[in-house]
């Protein structure tokens, strides 16, 4: 402008006129600087250089230009049709100044106002984007979208008005090829990438779509850097992050040119924007054996997922190598690797599902995967497998390895070999894992006397084959043993705790695998001897009522049961254990008597023995035959029952070291202690005798107390709640080697203790042939005090005696005894009438007896007693 002062505004040539704009861009480079040359020199209205005037200064002579003489005409009001033809000439001015206004304005003020109408306002919705293929050094991508400037986004009216302006003028920008470099400001500006745009055109006018589709060569910037901060953002130790393109782009609208503008734009994500490890579902997991050459059999694993894909992204992913981690017991070992996986290419298309199928292999189990953590007893693997069949969330890790095919690029490869991404998926619940649970074969063995309150052997123990059925999840299609098996086990009654069954001790096992049939899948079923299992009774409550519904229940007793089961399983890949199993089933224990005591069960006492006497009891040894109708035995080192009758305790029954299996069980060893309590109970013990003596139909009653079971003394209470009523044990008489009758004329109701009898008319006594139970201890009758009926009611005689004499063991006769006759009575004349035969008489006695220092007065009845009558 400065080299042009010289230049007349109006040219002294009137016949120059500039080229064209047509021209120009038609003119090549030499022409079109020459023709501008030309043109900037040239003045906007010809004239001679030599003739100017300015004002009101004279004018020179010469010829007028018509530019000039235009202007003149302007000023002659009676020239109106010269007017008329210069009109256009005027708007063109006019336009031209307004252009140059504006030209000023945007050249000016204009780049920061446009510049920020162009931040507010641009409006780029990607419509696709796919990777067209993958480079040594990135990807080359093919963007599609639509681009528009949306002046209703801008806030400040004087920049929306004059962008607006501005860019209705413009048009059209045209961008050439320019890098983009993009960096992350938290990381230290670190260079996330380079991106390569190629030449772009866009309509910049108000609200007008263009639809732009161009591919860019992306090169992977600092890989270290990329790799920490990818690793920052799967651990979730980003809260925000921003990233900051910065380009120096050359503009050009039409034919003018712009300049390189140099272009920074800067996006925040806050924690919810930051992209995330999209959703997805594993559809399907087989477990199977496989045979590699050269190798031993191997454990392949089939796996599809589904992920969700939210973005206008196509792309297809060569084929990937990752290895499958475990999280380690320590912070010097944190993951440890448990396969390889490997994918084949996965095709991704625009907001659709990607559906990847991954091959995995597993060729042995590392020794630090298998082995216990310290402080928790539990390894790598059992916290792995444990989350997963519990149903609760299971992670596992994915890290790159090395590629499987040479067409996936090394620097894919070795970001992923540094970045491991945690992929979490939910566990599945195998609801009734093991099933079909039962004992059979069941011992009970009650807690040793002698053993230390807390002890294991102060409890309960079990011993029993426990068989299962365990259900194997459909994903495991390979052969699988189990080899032991061990157990904390939860027994539930009626929904109440009962105890809890200590199998924590290995036990070996059997099983075999059953194929699938139907909708039934495999399984395997499994037995295992369990041996003395400690069997602790938490619940003496419920305890009771477990006794009380098999004694006297007519119904199964139905046991729930609640494991956690350790399985020892043998597969391919060896030994190793499965921990804490969730198991539940139920046991099914048939009652003993089916609402009453069973027949049988009433023992029978035999071989009686005197140990101890004293002045008001006496201890006696004897051999008990039992009938067990259960299908369960039992060993019981010792247990004590009280006695009573009628409410009222008589004494209590011992046994030790008894072993008690399913049926006819004899000569179990027995200690009875006769010991009445208290005056009631002394009472009631002469009233037991008597019935008992006189043949009577009587029963005992059974019940525990706190000393029943030794260091268990809340059970023996529990117990104590219901009572267990038996028929009295019978005392069997010795026979009588020379009976003066047949067995088959004797009554069946005639006393077992009185064989026989004879009665001396003349000398008025009688004599009785004795039957004792005791067979080593002697019986003294220091008292008694008898009559004899005849016909139930007829009296025959009375017999007072008070000189004690002796019964033996065995079959003895007492002495004469004296017989008051009741002469002239009816029953006196039949035993008249019946002298050198027999006679049935009945008695009704007070009896008085003593075996050692023990001694008791009862009374006794006796029907059918059978007499012989002689002079």
């Amino acid at each position: 402008m400065t080299d042009n002062l010289s230049s007349p505004l109006l040219g002294a040539d009137q016949n120059r006129r500039p080229a064209s704009q047509r021209s120009r861009q038609s003119a090549g480079p030499k022409d079109s600087d020459h023709a501008r040359h030309d043109s900037e020199a040239s003045p906007l209205l010809a004239d001679d250089v030599n003739n100017r005037n300015y004002g009101n200064a004279p004018t020179h002579d010469g010829s007028n230009s018509a530019a000039a003489s235009s202007l003149r005409s302007l000023q002659d009001s009676s020239s109106s049709q010269k007017w008329r033809r210069r009109w256009p000439s005027i708007i063109a001015l006019s336009f031209l100044a307004v252009v140059l206004v504006l030209i000023l304005v945007v050249a000016f003020a204009g780049p920061a106002v446009l510049e920020e109408y162009a931040k507010e306002a641009m409006v780029f919705e990607p419509t696709n984007l796919s990777i067209d293929s993958f480079t040594s050094t990135g990807v080359q991508a093919r963007i599609q979208g639509d681009f528009q400037l949306d002046g209703s986004r801008v806030h400040k009216k004087s920049v929306r008005d004059l962008g607006r302006a501005g860019t209705w003028i413009a048009k059209a920008v045209e961008s050439k090829q320019s890098n983009v470099d993009i960096y992350l400001p938290e990381y230290d500006n670190l260079l996330l990438g380079t991106a390569v745009v190629p030449p772009i055109v866009v309509n910049i006018r108000d609200g007008v779509t263009t639809h732009v589709d161009f591919l860019s060569d992306l090169s992977a910037g600092d890989l270290d850097g990329l790799r920490r901060m990818a690793n920052d953002l799967l651990q979730g130790r980003v809260a925000r992050l921003s990233v900051r393109g910065i380009a120096n782009v050359p503009l050009k609208s039409g034919i003018f040119g712009l300049g390189t503008q140099k272009m920074s734009q800067t996006v925040d994500f806050g924690e919810d924007e930051i992209p995330t490890i999209p959703n997805y579902n594993i559809t399907k997991l087989n477990f199977h054996e496989i045979e590699l050459p050269h190798t031993a059999r191997s454990m392949a694993a089939d796996a599809s997922i589904r992920l969700a894909n939210d973005y206008p992204v196509k792309l297809t992913v060569p084929p990937m190598a990752f290895d499958i981690l475990v999280k380690g017991c320590s912070p010097d070992i944190p993951y440890i690797s448990l396969a390889n996986a490997t994918t084949d290419e996965i095709h991704i298309g625009p907001r659709q599902d990607v559906e990847a199928h991954v091959r995995g292999l597993i060729r042995k189990l590392p020794d630090n995967l298998t082995s216990a953590c310290p402080n928790i007893q539990k390894s790598p693997l059992d916290i792995l497998i444990g989350e997963y069949i519990r149903g609760e969330k299971t992670t596992v890790y994915v890290r790159g390895a090395d590629a499987p095919s040479v067409h996936t690029p090394e620097w894919i490869t070795d970001i992923m070999k540094n970045i491991i991404v945690p992929v979490s998926f939910p566990g599945k619940t195998f609801g009734n894992l093991i099933r079909n649970f039962s004992l059979t074969d069941v011992h009970f063995r009650l807690p040793d006397p002698f053993s230390a309150p807390d002890s294991h052997d102060s409890q309960p123990r079990l011993s029993a084959i426990v068989k299962a059925l365990v259900d194997l999840p459909k994903e495991m299609d390979f052969p699988v043993d189990i080899a032991h098996v061990r157990a904390d086990a939860d027994v539930y009654y009626r929904d109440r705790k009962l105890g809890q069954l200590n199998l924590r001790k290995w036990q070996e096992a059997e099983s075999k695998r059953i194929r699938a049939h139907g909708e039934v899948g495999p399984s395997l079923a499994v037995s295992s001897v369990v041996k003395n299992a400690p069997l602790n009774i938490t619940n003496d409550d419920v305890f009771a009522k477990v006794v009380e519904a098999l004694v006297f229940g007519d119904q199964k007793v139905v046991f729930g049961i609640k494991a956690s089961v350790d399985v020892e399983t043998e597969t391919v890949l060896g030994k190793f254990v499965l921990r804490d199993i969730p198991a539940e089933g139920e046991v099914f224990v048939k009652p003993i008597g089916g609402g009453k005591i069973p027949k049988g069960l009433a023992p029978v006492v035999g071989d009686l023995q005197l140990l101890q006497t004293a002045k008001s009891s006496i201890r006696l040894g004897a051999k008990v035959n039992i009938t067990n109708p259960t299908e369960y035995s039992a060993t019981v080192p010792y247990v004590n029952i009280k006695i009573l009758s009628n409410g009222s305790e008589l004494g209590c029954a011992t046994a030790r070291d008894v072993f008690v299996s399913p049926g006819v069980n004899h000569n179990i060893p027995v200690q009875v202690s006769w010991d009445p309590s208290g005056e009631t109970g002394a009472a009631q013990g002469r009233e037991l005798l008597s019935q008992y003596i006189s043949g009577f139909n009587t029963t005992l009653t059974l019940r525990t107390h706190a000393g029943t079971i030794p260091n268990q003394p809340a059970l023996g209470l529990a117990l104590s709640n219901f009572s267990l009523e038996i028929p009295t044990p019978s005392l069997h008489a010795p026979k009588n080697p020379n009976p003066s009758r047949p067995e088959k004329d004797r009554d069946p109701s005639a006393p077992k203790f009185i064989d026989d009898a004879t009665f001396h008319i003349l000398t008025s006594t009688a004599t009785f042939t004795l039957l004792s139970p005791l067979p080593t201890a002697t019986i003294t009758v220091t008292y008694l005090n008898a009559t004899a009926f005849y016909n139930h009611t007829l009296p025959v005689g009375r017999i007072f005696y008070e000189l004690p004499f002796e019964v033996p063991p065995g079959v003895s006769k007492s002495p004469r005894l004296p017989v008051d006759w009741n002469i002239g009575g009816v029953g006196y004349q039949a035993v008249k009438e019946a002298v050198g035969g027999r006679l049935k008489l009945d008695a009704m006695a007070d009896v008085g007896i003593k075996v050692g220092e023990w001694g008791e007065r009862v009374w006794f009845l006796g029907k059918g007693v059978g007499a012989g009558i002689t002079l």
